[in-house]
């Protein structure tokens, strides 16, 4: 056995007896302030019981004082009346007259005069019991007239030495409640006024919930047996109490005080307590010291046995004095090689984590170059071939302002009408990670744009790549951008084409599909699922985690940008579907587009140039760009409407609230001002309905769906336009 654990049987052979003659001093202590409290408690009880009986005596003093009066004497009821009405209001209480028979004479709550009332009080048994000197005080009764409890107060009224009538005061229980209240006793004990029967007179706690209820029968037992006591029983309310009672010698009257249990033992526990609690503090206080003591007996030992061991787990180690040379001199030593080895390991890891810093920020630097070159060349791309297109145009326009030759001037138009179209295309490609645009939006049958654009993909592939179609017949119409699902399809088949170097199949797939459960996160539902697989090289693990982050390529920086896996699975997710990729290294990859189905079919304007056909009424044409208003405008009139411009859609409700005759409406979507096209769109609906909508668009991030209102994208072809304004 170690030295420390046998000084501390040494001292707890010394405490433990104390320890044991300190538990019955406490419980000694428990036992007199419990007697103390219940002393206290029943004196309190006693106290309230004699301030019951003063009330009591200063409303006979004043009883006392009207039966002295002239009035009285004289026998001149109606001034007697007069005169106990003003002392006693009858919202306060009652004065009554009884003859010695017992009736009433009059009652200050009835008019004088009145048939008399029939009493329901006890007074006049009581009376009789007392004998005609004595004044007595009643039990609790209910009113006939005042339709309330009340209690009264009876003193026989001499003239002379002849005894002439009883004076009774009634009282309301409410005016008595007060009295318990404010003897600022805890807010959970109770203080009740009970009657001879044990009826419920006042209370100083939901007095009107307990009015005229009778106490518990135990507790009736008790205050009979004994005009003052204790009784441990259940209150109304039910709450364990102990009740102390005391009967008031005048009226009879027993004042109880319910303290809860809990509270009434609390005290003496609280005494208790803290006598334990200081046995319990000495106790521990002998324990501390011993294991002080101890611990410089035999410390030094167990301390270099604890230091040795956080040096094996490489944690600081202090150097510690005990008063022994030899245990401190090693110590020492150990804290020493401790601080060397911590130093050494610090000094690593700055090391390396400067390293590993460096490296991240060389990464980053690099992944930002490769993104803003590849920005940089996607940009340069699209401004050469802008520039080209606008070359184009330029040239034709000073062309025909430089021929008076009508076929040579038609052949500059139709020129800048293809350059038009080239710009047209270059800006939906340019789109392809915007949001969806509703003008743009067609439902059409997926099986013909691959057929419009499956020459175009067979150019983009080298003849050692053989393309395998898989079409079903009657496949579903789909709601789509059309031109973004055919740059999907360009950019999956060049993905394709690169990974296979040396030639391989493609195999390209088009069918209907019913999803029965959530798949990839899509809803149950019909779908079309495009599908294109080749035999290529395939794609890790960690490459394919980020095939679809755009500007991500493992391409040379002069042989891709990032842009197409995330161009397709944009416009994949964006028309309400998605797009999954399946690859392995040497297996070839797999991507799928599940597109929904849409509701039915568009009817798509025929392109080139047309009349207005059967499109009749005046226009009101609103755009904030001048160039396109005056072109517009120009372009209606000669087709023969009656046209009306507005810069803004402010300006044009402003026009049509002053009574502009419109038919039609042309607006633009996006324009400055309170109301873009759309909010004048819905502004029209709703107040001029006789009015028909189109709406024209270049960009907008706002989703419209108006109904009646037709939408086109800019460029349109005017026979477009004619033929929203005809539909």
């Amino acid at each position: 056995m170690r030295i420390r654990n046998r000084l501390l049987l040494l001292i707890l052979s010394i405490l433990v007896p104390a320890f044991a003659i300190a538990s019955v001093a406490v419980w000694y202590v428990y036992k007199e302030q419990r007697a103390a409290d219940v002393a206290g408690m029943q004196e309190a009880a006693r106290a309230l019981a004699l301030l019951a009986d003063r009330e009591l005596q200063t409303k006979e003093a004043v009883l006392r004082t009207l039966a002295a009066s002239p009035a009285m004497q004289a026998g001149d009821l109606a001034a007697v009346y007069r005169h106990a009405r003003a002392l006693m209001p009858p919202a306060d209480g009652t004065i009554v007259v009884h003859d010695l028979a017992g009736r009433q004479l009059f009652n200050t709550r009835q008019p004088y005069g009145s048939p008399p009332a029939q009493g329901r009080s006890n007074l006049m048994t009581l009376r009789q019991a007392a004998g005609p000197h004595a004044t007595v005080v009643s039990d609790l009764f209910h009113a006939p007239v005042g339709k309330r409890y009340d209690v009264a107060l009876q003193i026989p009224v001499f003239v002379g030495d002849a005894l002439r009538c009883y004076l009774s005061m009634g009282m309301t229980v409410e005016r008595i409640a007060p009295l318990l209240g404010q003897q600022g006793v805890p807010a959970n004990w109770v203080v009740s006024l009970l009657d001879r029967r044990g009826s419920v007179i006042a209370r100083s706690r939901d007095a009107s919930r307990y009015i005229g209820r009778q106490v518990s029968p135990g507790l009736r037992a008790s205050i009979a047996a004994s005009p003052a006591g204790m009784h441990q029983g259940v209150r109304l309310d039910g709450t364990p109490t102990f009740a102390f009672y005391s009967r008031a010698p005048m009226s009879g009257w027993t004042v109880v005080m319910s303290v809860p249990v809990a509270e009434m033992r609390r005290p003496a526990f609280v005494a208790a307590a803290g006598l334990g609690l200081l046995v319990t503090v000495v106790l521990l206080l002998a324990v501390g010291a011993a294991r002080v003591y101890a611990r410089g007996t035999a410390a030094p030992i167990e301390q270099l046995r604890l230091a040795a061991e956080r040096l094996g787990r490489d944690e600081p180690v202090a150097p510690f004095a005990s008063g022994v040379a030899e245990a401190d001199a090693v110590s020492a030593a150990l804290a020493d090689a401790s601080a060397r080895i911590r130093d050494s390991k610090a000094h690593l890891e700055r090391r390396v984590a400067a390293a590993v810093a460096a490296a991240e920020r060389a990464q980053r630097a690099l992944l930002q170059g490769q993104k803003l070159e590849a920005l940089g060349r996607l940009t340069a791309g699209i401004a050469h071939d802008f520039n080209n297109i606008l070359q184009t145009l330029s040239g034709a326009l000073q062309l025909i302002g430089l021929t008076d030759d009508r076929a040579r001037v038609q052949a500059l138009a139709a020129t800048c009408q293809k350059a038009i179209g080239r710009a047209t295309t270059l800006t939906g490609q340019m789109r392809a990670f915007g949001t969806v645009q509703d003008a743009r939006l067609e439902t059409i049958q997926p099986d013909r744009v691959l057929e419009s654009t499956l020459p175009m993909l067979r150019s983009a592939l080298p003849g050692t790549v053989q393309v395998e179609l898989d079409v079903a017949p009657g496949l579903w119409p789909v709601t789509i951008d059309p031109l973004q699902l055919e740059l999907a399809l360009l950019n999956l088949v060049i993905n394709a084409r690169d990974a296979m170097p040396d030639g391989g199949r493609l195999h390209l797939a088009m069918h209907n599909e019913q999803l029965v459960e959530d798949t990839q996160g899509l809803a149950p539902g019909p779908y079309v699922r495009i599908e294109l697989r080749d035999n290529g090289t395939g794609m890790a693990p960690e490459t394919l985690a980020r095939a679809l982050e755009p500007f991500f390529t493992t391409k040379p920086l002069d042989k891709g940008t990032g842009l197409g896996l995330p161009q397709a699975y944009a416009f994949a997710t964006q028309s309400g579907g998605t797009l999954t990729l399946q690859s392995a290294l040497g297996a070839g990859t797999t991507a799928t587009i599940r597109l929904p189905r849409g509701a039915g079919e568009n009817a798509v304007p025929p392109e080139g140039a047309g009349t207005a056909g059967g499109a009749t009424g005046p226009v009101l044409f609103v755009d904030d760009d001048p160039l396109v208003r005056a072109t517009m405008v120009e372009a209606l009139t000669v087709a023969g409407f009656d046209v009306t411009a507005a810069a803004s859609g402010d300006e044009a409700l402003a026009r049509l609230e002053a009574g502009c005759p419109v038919r039609h409406v042309v607006s633009d979507i996006v324009m400055p001002g309170t109301l873009d096209g759309v909010g004048l769109a819905k502004v029209v609906a709703e107040r001029f309905p006789e009015i028909r909508v189109v709406l024209a668009t270049g960009h907008t991030e706002r989703r419209v769906s108006l109904p009646g209102v037709r939408l086109l994208a800019k460029p349109y072809d005017l026979a477009q336009l004619f033929a929203a304004l005809e539909a």
